[in-house]
């Protein structure tokens, strides 16, 4: 499976980076392909660390002025001109999506995949990776959207929340029939 894993390129506290290590050696031992924003800075280079070192492929997506901060001897990377264009390119390469912790480009990421799925433009599973309780604050928000009728479809059919990582990849490989 292709994982397209949204996250913070700063560098983190280890009550975050040791949860985001563990999730890419589970992604990378399971076989899997880490599709992510192809930096090699901070929490965005943890989890490729992660993946390569258990034996995961790594696809990146930069965008042009990051291009000096991409990750070298990777399985494939692709520059994009802009934002907009790199989250086009990160979901077309993806067969599931991982929210991980992260800044306003992180939210912006979470909440265009979100916005595809309330519409029906895509089935991809999504898990919100909800790290050291991260994402209360969003997860009340999202639930206060749904019991007010801002939602045309349950919450639960647009993402699923996981406090830890090897429930996350468990909800993805059963969402997508993965042995």
């Amino acid at each position: 499976m292709r994982i397209c894993v949204f996250l913070s390129a700063a560098d983190l506290d280890d009550c975050y980076t040791r949860p985001a290590r563990e999730f890419a050696k589970l992604l990378g031992k399971g076989g899997h392909t880490l599709v992510w924003g192809g930096s090699d800075v901070g929490l965005m280079k943890v989890v490729a660390d992660g993946v390569q070192e258990a034996g995961g492929r790594l696809v990146g997506v930069s965008v042009e002025f990051l291009s000096a901060k991409v990750r070298p001897g990777v399985d494939e990377m692709v520059i994009a001109k802009d934002l907009a264009e790199r989250k086009r390119l990160l979901l077309e390469k993806a067969d599931a999506v991982v929210i991980m912790v992260g800044g306003t480009g992180t939210l912006d990421e979470a909440t265009e995949i979100l916005e595809l799925k309330k519409h029906g433009r895509t089935d991809k599973p999504v898990v919100l990776l909800n790290t050291a309780g991260f994402y209360d604050g969003l997860k009340e928000q999202f639930r206060r959207m749904e019991d007010e009728g801002f939602l045309p479809r349950p919450l639960s059919d647009l993402v699923f929340f996981a406090e830890e990582p090897v429930g996350a990849l468990a909800y993805l490989e059963e969402s997508r029939g993965v042995e």
